[in-house]
Formats: structure tokens, sequence, C-alpha cells
């Protein structure tokens, strides 16, 4: 194989890989100038210049000259006088002399390793590409077409050929593919795996939603409404909270649409998800009430230090608060960012001898009542209501402390 042939098949091979120009050369005079240091143990005197438009290859050693009884005469980059003069009559000592180095001079076998090694450094190439460009991409929607279902995961194609991974994990628990379907994801993540990159796709992240509605609510992808905030739960339930900059515009409405034409579509590429949509607002106690919609709450006590939400509502609302396998209150907890306890609110229910917590001034002390008073419980019937566990998670008090007060109260109704 000549240096056209070589040159030529390599710059083909690269051009179906969309490596540029510059990138190619740079390659190839690595590859040559490994060959090279091989066989001559250094480089630095030698000049590689190569043009992949037809295949033309120069390789250039440059040596000084020396005497032929000098010590230098075995350095890498010095030519006895004598070599020198079998090139050229009339050089002298001290001068330079430029030798051509031809492609065969390095043998037939090493040749067929710089062929593969050339190959190999395009494949690499590709890889280190194929990563950066779709670490840029993380969060983006993709759609892809399914090419082989596994048991863990489902390996997509994209565009361009390149395999992206749907983990079990990252499906809905309701989707069901088959090969040659086209599936919409986000981007989760790209990590590289024994030099290899794996795109791992996504459809259960919020991500996957906020997405979805870029796609399907002009407004949304306009940026005139923002998604704030996402509580999911793949396939069966979501609560979005909306915001709108402009306020001719009502955020709610717009994402639902006439008459939920516009989530219909959303909901049914989410396999039914049901989605709850909310305005968002910086007032955190209007926000905890609409998250927990449909539930109507009576008061809240909010301890940010802990990030736990205490409400309170008529018995009548609790099951609509915690809602279908704890889902409503869970969600609602995503929504905020915070732990929500659901408590009944007994106050003024069916008895008439309620005391406040204030008239046991003589047998419990200030600070005790005050504590109670700061998560909500201002009478001894809302003591009374939550049991021993319940009172000392939710105040700072201890454990003999709360037994002795509920003790007390217990007293009073006896």
């Amino acid at each position: 194989m000549n240096s056209a042939e070589l040159i030529n098949s390599f710059a083909e091979f690269a051009k179906e890989k969309n490596i540029d120009r510059p990138t190619m050369i740079k390659i190839l005079e690595d590859v040559f100038r490994t060959m090279i240091r091989k066989k001559y143990g250094a480089d630095e005197n030698f000049d590689v210049i190569i043009n992949p438009e037809n295949g033309d290859l120069e390789m250039w050693r440059t040596r000084e000259i020396v005497d032929d009884e000098s010590e230098d005469i075995w350095d890498f980059d010095k030519i006895p006088l004598a070599e020198a003069r079998k090139i050229e009559k009339d050089f002298e000592v001290g001068e330079d002399v430029a030798e051509s180095v031809k492609l065969d001079d390095f043998g037939r076998r090493v040749v067929q390793t710089a062929r593969q090694t050339l190959i190999q450094k395009v494949k690499d190439l590709e890889k280190e590409l194929l990563y950066e460009k779709y670490k840029d991409l993380v969060g983006d929607l993709v759609t892809a077409e399914i090419y082989q279902i596994l048991g863990r995961e489902i390996i997509c194609l994209d565009a361009q050929g390149n395999e992206l991974s749907l983990p079990r994990g990252e499906q809905i628990p309701k989707d069901r593919f088959r090969k040659g379907d086209s599936v919409k994801a986000v981007i989760h993540k790209v990590d590289m795996v024994n030099g290899t990159p794996k795109i791992i796709l996504s459809r259960t992240s919020p991500v996957f939603l906020e997405r979805l509605f870029e796609q399907e609510i002009p407004e949304v992808y306009d940026g005139l409404i923002m998604v704030r905030k996402i509580g999911r739960e793949p396939g069966e339930r979501a609560k979005v909270a909306v915001e709108s900059y402009d306020d001719r515009i009502d955020p709610v409405g717009a994402c639902v649409g006439m008459k939920g034409s516009r989530i219909h579509s959303i909901v049914r590429e989410l396999e039914n998800e049901n989605i709850d949509v909310i305005n968002f607002t910086d007032n955190l106690d209007l926000l905890i009430a609409r998250a927990l919609s449909p539930a109507k709450i009576t008061s809240l006590n909010i301890n940010r230090d802990a990030k736990r939400v205490s409400v309170f509502m008529k018995p009548d609302q609790v099951s609509l608060a915690i809602g279908k396998g704890g889902q409503n209150i869970k969600l609602a907890g995503r929504l905020i960012g915070m732990e929500i306890d659901v408590f009944r609110d007994i106050e003024g229910i069916e008895d008439d001898e309620d005391v406040d917590l204030s008239e046991f001034v003589d047998e419990i002390e200030d600070w005790i009542i005050e504590e109670f008073h700061r998560v909500g419980l201002d009478t001894a019937r809302q003591v009374l209501a939550l049991n021993k566990e319940d009172l000392v998670r939710r105040t700072e008090l201890e454990e003999e402390t709360v037994e002795e007060v509920l003790s007390i109260l217990r007293q009073e109704f006896e």
C-alpha cells in the first residue's frame, strides 16, 4: 500500500464520520510521527507534510553534518560527513542534510498497523464527539426509534443512528413498546463507560413533563408562562405549578386549554397520567393550600428549619388531602419541597368542653404551653387528639414532658 492509497482510504472514512479537515490532518500526522519514533527513536528533526485532497505525503529528516571522528556521530540528529557526501559530494561539516523518508522504508507490517491505528483513532474521536454533543443536550427532548428491547433497557436509535438507552427504571410503568416504534424522552444523563458514551433517556423525570409542556403549549415555549414546580408519580398523577409574567394570561387556563384540549395530548403521551395544574405563588401558605387541592385546609403551621408543614382540616377533608395511596399529599410535598403532616381539626366539633391551654398555667410551665402554641395546638382537646409520638416529633419537647402534659390534660376531662 502506497501513501496515496493509505491517505485516501483514511480520508474517505473520516468524511463518512464527519471529521473536519484540520482534525483529519492532525490524526494523520500523529500516526506518522508515531511510526517515525518507533523506527528512529525520536521525531524532533522530522517534518511531515500531508495533503489529504490528493493523497500526497512528504516526510523529511533533517540532520547536522559532523566530522567522521566526532563523539556526536551516534546522535539521532547528526550524520557523519562520509555518509552525507554519499547524498551530495560537496557537503561540509556544520551543514544540514534533508533526506526524504518513504513510506516503504517502514515495512509492510508497520504500514498496515498504521492503517488500523488511523481507523481506531477516528472511532475514538467519534465517541468523544458523541459524548460532547449529548452532554450539552442533557435536559432536551428527543424522539428516537426503538431498535432493540432487552430485559433491563430499551435500545433506541437517534436520527444519525447513535444508540440511546432507555432503562426500565426510566420508563413509565404503563409503557409498552415494539421494535420500530417512535418514543419521546428527555436526555437524562451521559456517562463514559469503558471509553464508550452511554446516553441515558428518561420518561419518568419531571424535566420530561416540563419539556412536553413547552412542546404542546405555545405560551410556555415563548416564555410567557413559566413552569415553576413539578411533582410526579410517573403514569399515575402529577402536580404542576405554573406562573404567568403577563397579567392578561391565565396560566392554568392556557395550559389546560379549551375543554382540556392542550393538556390532553400530554396526558396521552404519559399513558393517561392525571395532571393537576395550579397557579404558582411566592406566598407559601397559599401555595400549600393550592398544592393540597381538592382538600380544603383550616389552618397550618410551617417549620422552615425542619422543612415540615402541619396542616389542619376538617375530618371529611383528610382523605382528600392524603389521596389514593397517599399520592396527593406526597406530590404536594414534592411541589413545595417540604414534608406535610395532616391533622384533623377538632375545634368546634361536637364538644363544648374544650379548655384553652393557657388555663393550665398553674400545672404546666409557660414555655411548654408556648411550644404547643408554636405548632398550632391551642387547646387541651387538640393536644389529646394526637398520640405521644406525634407530639414529640412535632414539638421540641422531651418524651417525659409530653407524657406529663398528657396526664394533666386527661385528668381535666375525667
